[in-house]
């Protein structure tokens, strides 16, 4: 069992960012922006694992200076970006869609790790590439002859799909130097930096504060959806091939579908049903 733990990490960081829709969606409807979730996600993230690790390992807060481009690779160029341009797809299209495109991201990540540490593409891991890669054909509707979602819903989605694949990279960089738990916070100081600068901090925090129901939604999308699973996907990373690492996380478009369809009403359509099955595909060949 104890042997299984990082791919279990990994597996439950995935289900819990599929969850993410059911307060992202909630959100807009409160009259949230992309950009107002972004911010509210990343600084209150930090002011819950500044908390935490406070009170839990204090040497979590100890880094040398000339190692903070790590961060700003996983805080800024991956976490900032992708979550920005993953908001944006998900107004644009079902949560399914918007989840299985960002899923795209384990072809970019195996295919770094294998230029940048020699990871040997295995057999294995080919076949569960090419799997996950058909569920994003099938969703994109393009074997139908029809593009299933928008230029910009496809835009959005793959752009995610490129940054959030750069938090493996960058993030196995800054693992070589520092714990799981001190990578993941200082991934977030620089990410609610950056948020600063995104949005209105007085606009977003008034938004925050405007309902009981909307404080207990933000608070759901902080702890449920970034806090636990960013601590669980980098710990289970810090043992774990990115590559394999990448491809068992894809089981967060199973959670999204699910979400999508019980609590918002989405079609399980045939392209989705077939994406998912892809995927699920996908970690049995691999595990």
């Amino acid at each position: 069992m104890k042997k299984h733990l990082p791919q279990i990490f990994i597996l439950t960081a995935g289900i819990t960012w599929g969850m993410i829709g059911l307060f992202s969606r909630s959100l807009y409807s409160a009259g949230f922006t992309p950009q107002n979730i972004v911010l509210i996600r990343n600084f209150g993230s930090l002011a819950v694992m500044t908390v935490l690790f406070a009170i839990v390992d204090k040497s979590t807060f100890r880094i040398k200076l000339r190692h903070f481009h790590y961060f700003i690779g996983t805080g800024i160029v991956s976490v900032v970006m992708f979550s920005l341009l993953y908001f944006m797809c998900q107004q644009q299209s079902s949560l399914a869609t918007a989840a299985i495109l960002l899923y795209t991201s384990p072809a970019i990540v195996m295919l770094l790790s294998a230029v940048i540490w020699h990871d040997k593409i295995t057999k294995n891991k080919l076949a569960a590439l090419v799997v996950t890669f058909m569920g994003c054909v099938f969703v994109s509707g393009i074997l139908s002859g029809s593009l299933a979602v928008s230029a910009v819903s496809l835009a959005t989605g793959l752009g995610s799909a490129f940054f959030y694949a750069l938090y493996s990279i960058f993030g196995r960089f800054a693992l070589e130097k520092y714990s799981s738990y001190t990578v993941t916070y200082y991934t977030f100081l620089c990410a609610a930096a950056a948020s600063l600068f995104v949005v209105s901090p007085a606009e977003t925090f008034s938004l925050v504060f405007s309902s009981a129901s909307v404080t207990l939604l933000v608070f759901g999308l902080i702890a449920v959806s970034t806090v636990i699973p960013f601590i669980l996907y980098t710990k289970g990373l810090s043992q774990t091939e990115s590559g394999k690492a990448a491809i068992l996380a894809s089981v967060e478009p199973v959670a999204a579908s699910l979400t999508g369809i019980i609590a918002f009403g989405e079609p399980l359509t045939f392209a989705v049903v077939a994406g998912l099955v892809c995927i699920l595909i996908a970690i049995y060949i691999l595990n």
